[in-house]
Parts: structure tokens; sequence; C-alpha cells
């Protein structure tokens, strides 16, 4: 930085004025280099003109050199301070701010009053408060920056209390309390304020109209847009967000048509409302008429088309916007992060992490989160484990992630330590956590540890169990073959069992052929939710595994007349960046349907020498066994593990998601084909995760013993009294885990 000498030789009045006016000019722009200029050509500065350059240097966020020059000026008057108060203001440096206003020889109103903005700008509302009532004067500026305060801080009540108390109130005032009241939805206090406007803006009748679509007053909202003299872009956008947030689309059509300029916001409030009632066609036809596409036109594209299941439609609009050079907002990250983690495209999801980096949103909890899941979900627990360690400030959702994460994996003891650890944190497990621990406990068949879960539950987190925890119950009970178990704890819970308690006791007599419950249950079902095709399909897998054909046949005729169709199975793996998606029995569809074919028969040869023997009660139909066999081997899974042993380089795990849950005679299958070809490979089905190596199904599973020390020190630990005590029972169940697997 460079400061000349004040030279005393006078110039004329006229030139000092316009050099003056040149420093804000070029300030105002940015351009400090031309202001400075300016300011060393002059032959005589005046305070307004060092006053003009202090300014110049905040609007760059310079301001160490505008303490510079404050610091050389040789004569300050109050507005050099109000200068360095404000800059420092508005760049957040309250403390700062304070110093200089601290030393300020003479106080003006509004040196009082950008103090008062600075405090309420940093959340600071109290001492804001004990800093109004110290003002000496205030004018209309200072009572309405109060006001605004007490407002964003949630005060309403305390807000009016004042506003009643204003000598004179502006419509800049006014206007806040409409909002203020409209925010917590006291609409008609709002409405009585504004109609005792003496006079109204354009952003007062705004900000009324906003506030009814805002609280869904959408007949309110429409009359008062009618009847406004003079309407903007942003009252257009105002009523047109109300429609599509109320999802009364047509009428936001209407009013969109009707709009002379669409500005980008309003086109932005299109999609997401087109996208919200499922016309995807019609929001991607807003999209391409927007030449002037902003980052939330991006991602509202992006996220309607996660949201409609377009899934690689989503990924190749978030691309496109990578080369666009458009950067990418919270919301379009955690859309495509959802897209990565429902496809387990685990190339894709490494390079939005990479992305996440270098726009630093690998800071965001939330987006962590999202970025955990991506990896549960592509199989690679290490690297979410990895992330979730390495992050500081952990809340309940990444905890929640992480135990859901183990629990899919199969891994209920490692979940279990980790709600632990959780609650030695100091953690309160919420209803989402105790979901994840019990199906942690029910995938791993730690079924008395489920349980005590489940009955200290409310003891120590004061949750009432919900229909989704007794559905986990449920399902446990009925992995453990305690179906009739199952069946007296649905019909003994407090709350009324949905679909999914039914579902998880129809799916347990599924697999241990209970066919009287597997009716009771299918029926309550069918009340439910007549057009699931999941209740028939397992029913009619039910009778399938019993031989009752006739019954499968009544079930596929039932289903045929309330029009209730199965989606088919499928199966997908992504190789080099692209998702290739196989059907059930469909292998003509792929392009490498050859070689795939022959790889199957090949693999089919190998597993028989091995003594893989089909199970064909997993053919659903009244077929003879040559047929069975046939659709056995052309299952979705295991065109996709073929093409996966063809594709994917060796030494790099095979990774597979499948819609539905995988066939158990497939489970088999693949367990052989991991060891006949040396390949891992991680299938996950619409439940769970299944990790298969050296034909072995992998995950970590202690005895009954083990199972039953290990519940015992966590429950000791969470009813300890005292924090020293619950470290010793914490370190005597690792001691106790290190000395159990040192053993095995």
């Amino acid at each position: 930085m460079r400061l000349t000498p004040v030279r005393l030789s006078r110039g004329s009045t006229a030139a000092i004025v316009a050099a003056n006016s040149r420093i804000t000019f070029h300030g105002r722009l940015g351009q400090i280099d031309a202001a400075h200029k300016v300011f060393d050509e002059m032959n005589e500065h005046t305070v307004v003109s060092w006053n003009s350059l202090i300014s110049a240097y905040f609007i760059k966020q310079q301001p160490q050199y505008a303490r510079n020059v404050f610091e050389r000026m040789p004569k300050r008057n109050t507005t050099s301070y109000n200068a360095m108060i404000s800059g420092y203001i508005k760049l957040g440096h309250l403390d700062e701010a304070c110093a200089v206003f601290n030393s300020m020889p003479d106080r003006n109103v509004v040196s009082w009053t950008s103090m008062l903005r600075g405090y309420i700008q940093a959340g600071a509302i109290k001492e804001a408060e004990l800093l109004f009532c110290r003002m000496p004067e205030k004018n209309v500026i200072s009572w309405t920056v109060m006001l605004c305060g007490l407002i964003q801080d949630g005060r309403i009540n305390d807000a009016r209390k004042l506003f009643d108390e204003m000598p004179q109130k502006d419509v800049v005032a006014r206007t806040s309390m409409v909002s203020g009241y409209c925010r917590v939805g006291r609409t008609a206090e709002a409405r009585e304020i504004f109609d005792d406007m003496p006079r109204r803006n354009v952003i007062a009748w705004t900000a009324m109209i906003s506030g009814y679509a805002h609280n869904l007053q959408l007949d309110l909202a429409r009359k008062l847009f009618e009847v406004m003299p003079s309407k903007n872009e942003v009252t257009w956008t105002a009523m047109l967000t109300g429609y599509t947030q109320a999802g009364c689309i047509l009428e936001a059509i209407d009013l969109f048509n009707r709009m002379e300029e669409k500005s980008v916001i309003a086109c932005n409030a299109m999609i997401i409302g087109f996208g919200q009632c499922g016309m995807v066609t019609e929001a991607r036809n807003v999209f391409d008429q927007i030449l002037e596409k902003d980052d939330g036109t991006w991602s509202s594209m992006v996220k309607v088309y996660e949201q409609n299941a377009f899934q690689l439609e989503a990924l190749d609009v978030f691309r496109s916007m990578q080369l666009a050079n458009v950067r990418p907002n919270f919301s379009s990250i955690i859309s495509v992060l959802a897209v990565c983690a429902g496809l387990a495209i685990i190339a894709h999801g490494k390079q939005v992490h990479a992305k996440m980096i270098r726009t630093h949103f690998e800071t965001d909890v939330f987006t962590v989160s999202a970025l955990i899941t991506v990896y549960v979900k592509c199989g690679d627990l290490a690297k979410a484990k990895m992330i979730f360690d390495s992050f500081e400030g952990k809340d309940i959702g990444l905890w929640n992630s992480i135990i859901t994460g183990y629990a899919q994996h199969g891994l209920g003891e490692e979940a279990l330590q980790i709600f632990y650890d959780m609650r030695l944190m100091g953690m309160i497990p919420d209803e989402i956590t105790y979901i994840g621990v019990l199906s942690a406990c029910s995938y791993s068949g730690m079924v008395n540890e489920g349980k005590e879960i489940f009955r200290t539950m409310s003891l120590n987190a004061m949750i009432n169990p919900t229909a989704e925890h007794y559905s986990c119950m449920v399902d446990m009970l009925g992995r453990a073959g305690q179906v009739v178990e199952a069946f007296e704890l649905i019909s003994n819970m407090p709350v009324e069992a949905d679909a999914v308690v039914w579902g998880a006791l129809l799916g347990a007599c599924r697999i241990h052929k209970n066919l009287e419950i597997a009716e009771i249950a299918a029926k309550k079902l069918l009340q439910l939710e007549a057009w699931n095709s999941g209740p028939y399909i397992l029913l009619s897998n039910i009778y399938a595994s019993t031989r009752r054909w006739e019954d499968v046949a009544k079930l596929r005729k039932a289903m045929s007349i309330r029009s209730v169709s199965k989606s088919p199975g499928c199966s997908w793996i992504e190789v080099d960046r692209i998702v290739h998606i196989f059907t059930g029995g469909d292998i003509i569809a792929h392009p490498e349907q050859q070689i795939i074919i022959f790889l199957l028969e090949r693999l089919d040869c190998l597993l028989k020498e091995s003594g893989y023997c089909p199970d064909f009660s997993f053919v659903l139909h009244d077929v003879d066994e040559e047929q069975k066999a046939h659709n056995l081997r052309y299952h979705s899974e295991r065109q996709a593990v073929a093409f996966g042993i063809l594709k994917v380089p060796e030494g790099m795990p095979i990774r597979i998601m499948k819609n539905l849950r995988v066939c158990g005679d497939c489970h088999v299958a693949i367990k052989l084909i991991s060891k006949i070809m040396e390949r891992e490979i991680i299938l996950r089905d619409s439940y769970r995760f299944h990790r298969f190596k050296d034909g072995e199904y992998l995950w970590v599973k202690f005895s009954a013993k083990v199972n039953a020390i290990m519940a015992t020190l966590v429950y000791m630990s969470m009813e300890a009294k005292t924090f020293g005590y619950a470290i010793i029972v914490h370190l005597a169940a690792c001691l106790c885990t290190l000395c159990l697997c040192s053993m095995n």
C-alpha cells in the first residue's frame, strides 16, 4: 500500500469535490487501485478524501489497509470513526468495531445504530438490547434495527411491544412487523398492520402476499395479488412459489403463462413445482428454455430427476453443470449423493467426494452424513468409517448414518459398540438411532440384546416405541424362527400395526414356511395396501415353496383382476462410470449377451463340480426341472456377477445392486462363485448387504456367550450413574473383545 504525504498547497474546492467523488465511484466498483491513484494525484486531501479511501478498502474486503489509512489520517471526524465501525460490521468483525466505538471521542446516532446492527447481525440480541437502552438519541432507523433484531430472534410479542412504543413508524418498520407476524403464522395480525399502513410500497404488498402464500392461505394471497396496483417480478414469483409449494400446479401454470418476463427464480420455482407433481418432461422443458441458468436452476433439475427416480438423468445434469463451470450448491450435492447411494455407484460417489473437497462442502455435517451413506451403500464401509472418525462436531444424524451402515452390513456387534460410544460421548439417541441398533441386532441374530435394547429404550432416551421399532422387533424374532412370538408382539402393540410391521411378519413366515400366520398377515396387508404387489408375491412364494400351485394361480388371477403389477427383478453394476442394468430372464437386452451367456453356462458347470445343487423352491412357476434350472441361472444378480467378472479388473471387488431381495439359491451360488473365480463380490439388495469372498459369507459373528458378555457390559455402562464408572465398563468391554478375538 502506498500513501503520499499531505500536500498543503491550496487547490480549487470544485476539484477536490470532483476527486472525492471519483474515489467513491471507483471504491464502490471495487477498483481500489484506481481510487488510490485519484487520491495520490490530489494536491490537497480533505477528511472526506481519507474517509472515501477507507470505505473503498472495506468494500474490497481489505480491513487492514483501511486501518492503516485510518491511523495515517492527520485529522479525523465522527464520520471517519463511523466508516471504520460500519466497515468492520459488514465484514463480521464485531470485536474490532467495538474497539473503534469505545475509542470515539464523540458519538452520534449513526455510531450507536451501526453498533446495534453489528450485535444483531452477530446474533447477540441481549447485548443489542442493552446498547439500545443506553443510546442517548434514537432515530427511526435505530428503532427499526432493534425491531428487526427481536423478530429475527423469534420474539414477536416483544417486537410488537417495541413497535407500539416507536414515536415514528415508517414503511420499513411496518413491513418488518408484517413479515414477522407471517413468519410465525399470525397472518390476521399481519393484515391489521398492513391495512393500517398510511402508505404501502411494492415491498409491503409482496410481504403480505408472501406471508399468505407461505401459510398456504392461497385464496387470500391471490385476492391481494389481483388488487395490487403495481407488481414486480418478486411479487409474481412469491405468488407462483406459493402455488408450487402447495401442489396447485394448474394454478401455477396459469400464473406462469401470464408472466410477461419470466425471471430465473420463477422458472426455478416452476421446475421444482413440476417435479413435485411428477411432471418431469414439463420441468425439463422449462429448464431447457432458460438461457442464463444459475446454480438454483441446475440444482432444481438435479433434484427433480433424483426425486422422480431418474437417477441416470440426474447424474447427466450434474455432469453438465460441472462442464458449464457452475459451482454446485448444497441442494445439488445432497441430490447427487442420494443418486450415488441409491444406485450404489462408487466411482461417481468418489467424484462427488472430490468435488465436495474442492468446494469446501466436506466440513458440512449434512453433506458428510450423505457422503457416508454413499460409501456404506456402495459396500465400502472402511471408507465410511474413516470419514466418520475424522469429522469433528458429529451430530446425531452422523452417528445414525454409521450405525445404520454397520447394521446393513450385518456387523451387529460393531453397530452396538458405536451406539455405546455415542452414549459415552453424551449424545442422546433418537428414534432413528434405535431403529438402526435394533436392525443391527436383527441382521446379526442378537435376539437377547435386541430385546434388552427395546425394553430400555423408553427408560434411557424417553422414547416411546413406534411402529417402525416394532417392525424391527418382529423382523428380529421372525429371523430367529420365533414367528409365533412375533405375532403375539403385534397383537399386544400399544400402537396400530402398519403395513411395514405386517410385512416383516409375512417375510418371516416366508423364511420359516408358517402358512397359517402368513395368510393372516397377508390379509391384513391387503386391507392396508391393496395396490401393493408385495403381499401377493410373498404369499405366492410361500404357496410355491410348498407346491400349492393352485393357490399360486388364484393369487396371480387376483392380482390381474385388481391391476396389481409386480416390479421386475433387476440388478445393476457400474463399470467405467457406466451403469449396466440386467433384468431377470431378459439377457437378450444387453449388447454383450453372447459372452455373458457363455460365462453363465461355464459357471453353471463349475458350480455343479463344486457340489452345488439348485434349490428349485425359489422357482415360483410350475415348470419342469430343466426349465427351473434355466430360470435360476438367468436371475438378474447372476447376470450382473458374470458381467462383473468379465469387466471388473482382478483384485477389485465386484459391486452389485438389486432392487429386490436376493434369491436364496443365488446367495448360495454367488458364495461358491467367489471361491471358484477368486473374486470378492459385494451384493446389496433392497434389504441389506451380502459380502462374499473365498466361498465364505463375510460378517463378524461372535458366539452367543460373547454376545451376552458384551450386551451385559454395554447396558451396565448405560445404567451407570457416574462417568468414571462408564469409562471402566467401556475399557472392560474393549478388553473382553480383544481377548476373545485373540482366542479365535
